[in-house]
């Protein structure tokens, strides 16, 4: 084609135009992204616009060495924080578009007072939410058990806080010992949110099994827009539907950040921390001490109240016994009295019974032993009479043969036979038998 130009016609028409329609110095606002410092000192990045998390619009940037020096300077004096991504800021520059590397801005300064003043609308609007969302004070629900003994902490396993915090704790002079266990988070920079972020979901899913009672966050100090991501909603939100109560221990003096404002109990520093959980063990115990002290004086009370009650109790019995007795002994002396005359007439009626008795027994046994006698006289004749001495006075004579009678046994002829009379003993020799 007759008007076709060659690329390098076509940027010298843009770097004409825009040297041509473009003011020398321009003030532009954007977020700082890919920030990274060359070796030679000068820091490359590129210039942000973003509708939420959604890049609209991007543009190179450079800030030289000379220049760096001392904008850096002066940003870090003014905001106590360094030039780092995720910044927005309000930066003067001058546009440069190059036939090689295209378009781009030279930054010849950066105004730290638009940062500090972004970052307490940003800060505003995100309390506002969290207020339109019932968040704010949601984490404050949560009832703190008597004594805390069991934490998780969060923080940099370096950080000096943290060193001061477990110092604190566990060197206290009471000797109370608290179980903690560290849970490493980032805690400061781009990565901060979602580290910490990870360390709050590790908590949930092992406060059961660790028995965890409540979850501390600290880190120790630092300049203003390092804590930045104590501002972020999403770690806010987290932290005020925690279903632990969350203590925070930033360490800084001059502003609260939001952790803070949507946590359970906020603390300046890492050692107020432990010198608050330290304080429910002193204040349990001195609570403790007073209970005891009051029980002690109430049981006294109750003792020494308790003593006159069964002091009185003793004398009323002690009267009321006395008197008992001696209605009992009366009784008792009545019932003597009665028992033995009844006794006495008893025994009369027996005494007299038994006279009776030894009488009627004296006439039984006389005529019994009459009966006896005569029933042992009429034996005595009867055996006198079947006496064999006695029969064989009367001359009758007893014959045997081998020791048996003779009408027991059979005899024959030539058996020998002894025959006993009442005066001699007769031997024989049977020589006839003569049956009959």
């Amino acid at each position: 084609m007759k008007n076709a130009r060659s690329v390098s016609e076509l940027n010298r028409l843009i770097q004409q135009a825009l040297e041509t329609e473009l003011d020398p110095v321009i003030w532009v606002i954007g977020e700082i992204a890919d920030f990274r410092k060359a070796p030679q000192g000068h820091a490359y990045f590129e210039l942000v616009e973003k509708q939420g998390n959604t890049v609209q619009a991007k543009i190179k940037a450079n800030l030289w060495s000379f220049s760096y020096r001392t904008v850096a300077a002066r940003f870090e004096s003014t905001t106590g924080t360094s030039i780092k991504n995720g910044m927005k800021v309000l930066a003067q520059v001058t546009v440069n578009f190059h036939a090689v590397y295209g378009l781009s801005v030279n930054i010849k300064d950066i105004d730290p007072s638009f940062s500090l003043g972004e970052r307490a609308r940003l800060r505003q609007e995100t309390i506002d939410r969290l207020t339109r969302d019932g968040l704010l004070r949601l984490n404050a629900r949560h009832l703190l058990p008597p004594v805390i003994q069991k934490i998780a902490i969060i923080s940099s396993p370096t950080a000096a806080g943290y060193g001061d915090f477990i110092n604190q704790l566990e060197n206290n002079v009471y000797d109370y010992r608290v179980y903690h266990k560290l849970f490493p988070s980032t805690m400061q920079g781009n990565d901060a949110v979602t580290s910490i972020l990870k360390s709050l979901d590790q908590i949930e899913e092992t406060r059961d099994q660790l028995g965890i009672e409540a979850v501390v966050i600290i880190r120790g100090g630092g300049a203003q827009l390092d804590l930045d991501c104590f501002d972020d909603y999403q770690l806010s939100v987290q932290i005020a539907n925690f279903p632990l109560p969350i203590f925070t221990g930033i360490g800084h003096e001059r502003d609260e950040c939001i952790a803070d404002l949507v946590a359970h109990t906020k603390l300046k520093t890492p050692t107020a921390v432990a010198e608050f959980l330290l304080s429910g063990f002193r204040e349990f115990e001195e609570n403790l001490g007073l209970i005891l002290l009051r029980l002690d004086r109430i049981t006294r009370q109750k003792i020494n109240g308790e003593q006159a009650k069964v002091q009185h109790l003793a004398h009323q019995v002690s009267a009321f016994a006395e008197n008992r007795l001696k209605l009992e002994a009366e009784k008792l002396h009545s019932s003597v009295n009665r028992i033995r005359l009844s006794a006495k007439n008893i025994l009369n009626i027996q005494e007299n019974s038994l006279v009776t008795f030894e009488k009627d027994l004296k006439r039984e046994l006389d005529a019994f032993f009459q009966h006896q006698k005569q029933n042992l006289e009429s034996k005595e004749t009867l055996l006198r009479q079947l006496n064999p001495k006695a029969i064989l006075a009367r001359g009758y004579t007893r014959t045997e043969v081998k020791g048996k009678s003779l009408h027991l046994t059979q005899v024959k002829k030539g058996d020998q036979l002894l025959t006993y009379t009442a005066t001699a003993k007769i031997s024989s020799t049977i020589t006839q038998i003569e049956e009959k």
